[in-house]
């Protein structure tokens, strides 16, 4: 697959897992492991059910923009040999 696409497609899939983690479910044990989590939790008889979610790691401390998430995809593209061009379309 990876022979067929091009850096700046890979730039944005790369992009796109740092925001929502890895993509392939493999390496995806952070859900396995917060629904053990919850369900022992829940078990435990506490007072507030938990939720997977509440054991799932925090991929960013906080949500980037759309222009700094471009920023890191034209860094990556660049990092990986590719190029950008920017283009202007006329009015």
């Amino acid at each position: 697959m990876l022979a067929n696409i091009s850096s700046r497609e890979l730039s944005e899939w790369m992009a796109y897992e740092k925001i929502t983690g890895p993509l392939d479910e493999r390496l995806r044990g952070d859900i396995s492991a917060g629904i053990i989590a919850a369900t022992v939790s829940n078990s435990a008889g506490g007072k507030r059910k938990a939720k997977v979610s509440d054991f799932l790691p925090t991929w960013f401390r906080r949500r980037k923009t759309a222009e700094e998430i471009w920023q890191d995809v034209i860094k990556a593209n660049t990092a990986l040999g590719g190029h950008y061009r920017r283009t202007y379309e006329s009015s």
